[in-house]
């Protein structure tokens, strides 16, 4: 029997209803990108930058306090640093946020942009020291306040990355509601980040297992969040084996030369092994040298080079 015209209309209504909420419950599911791997497309590609990190024992100011170079090197500033980047050929600088000037105001950040522009160099990003696991209350308040403050001058730099901490993985061991704790205040922040345009990568710092990072990552609920890959901070028995496992959502990565075995044994990273690991996952983004050994002024320059070989190799 013919469906009449009207309430054939009326069914197509309500399958153009329930389509339309399948379409809207799929992009709100789509918008959590950050619980799921990272979808790329094409081959993998990199981009080399250096960390200021790594010439920490130059600068003028370290958290705030002025202090003299050690070693009798050559004291260096922000600028100074992106000179040295263009000097080695480096891509991209990451400024560390512990060595900027205290007094530094929007007009300082926003120089440093124009600065970094000039030179052809690309601001990967910034990094903080931030502890999410110390637990509720003032300090916790404090830290989120930070960091959200540092948001926006990221912002004012136009640096689309801040690497962030998460705490401590014996307090997340320790603690259950710590996870939870340091999960609602990144993603706090996230919904900051991304009014800004800022990734918020969170490092595998302070002996964070790779499922400790993946279930940070389950518990983001922000497309803006992913993982900023440390190669030296994963001191297991397995570190290339948590790298696999973790790069899928990083938004970041830093390469030491370096990594430690859990006797607390320093060993020569495989830089090759690493970037078949990069190239393996797919990961297209940034890659920063963080260069953590002695005698930096020396030793970067082939550090640089063994990793760009290594990103380049078949």
């Amino acid at each position: 029997m013919p469906i009449p015209p009207f309430e054939n209309h009326e069914m197509k209504r309500r399958q153009f209803i329930q389509a339309a909420g399948a379409m809207t419950a799929a992009a709100q599911t789509s918008s959590l990108l950050a619980r799921d791997p990272i979808v790329r497309t094409g081959p993998p590609r990199f981009q080399i930058g250096l960390a200021a990190y790594s010439l920490r024992n130059y600068f003028s100011f370290m958290k705030g306090k002025q202090r003299p170079p050690a070693d009798d090197g050559p004291a260096i500033d922000m600028v100074g640093f992106m000179d040295y980047c263009v000097a080695q050929n480096f891509d991209a600088a990451e400024l560390t946020s512990y060595f900027f000037d205290p007094s530094a105001d929007d007009a300082y950040f926003l120089n440093l942009k124009r600065e970094a522009y000039l030179r052809g160099l690309a601001i990967s990003g910034t990094a903080i020291g931030n502890n999410f696991t110390v637990g509720l209350g003032p300090r916790l308040d404090q830290e989120v306040a930070d960091a959200m403050a540092w948001i926006d001058r990221a912002a004012l730099l136009g640096a689309p990355h801040i690497r962030f901490f998460a705490g401590t993985g014996s307090q997340l061991a320790s603690a259950p509601e710590r996870i939870v704790e340091a999960s609602d205040a990144l993603n706090r922040c996230a919904e900051h980040a991304a009014k800004r345009g800022v990734f918020l990568g969170v490092e595998n710092h302070g002996n964070l297992t790779s499922d400790q990072m993946l279930e940070l990552m389950r518990r983001a609920d922000s497309p803006w969040v992913g993982i900023n890959l440390d190669t030296g901070n994963f001191v297991s028995d397995d570190p290339y084996g948590d790298l696999e496992k973790c790069v899928p959502y990083a938004v970041n990565v830093q390469v030491k030369i370096s990594m430690r075995s859990p006797d607390g044994k320093h060993y020569p990273a495989d830089m090759n092994r690493i970037a078949k690991i990069l190239k393996d996952g797919g990961y297209q983004g940034y890659v920063i040298l963080e260069y953590e050994d002695a005698n930096a002024y020396d030793k970067i320059p082939a550090a640089h080079e063994a990793l760009r070989s290594a990103l380049a190799a078949n």
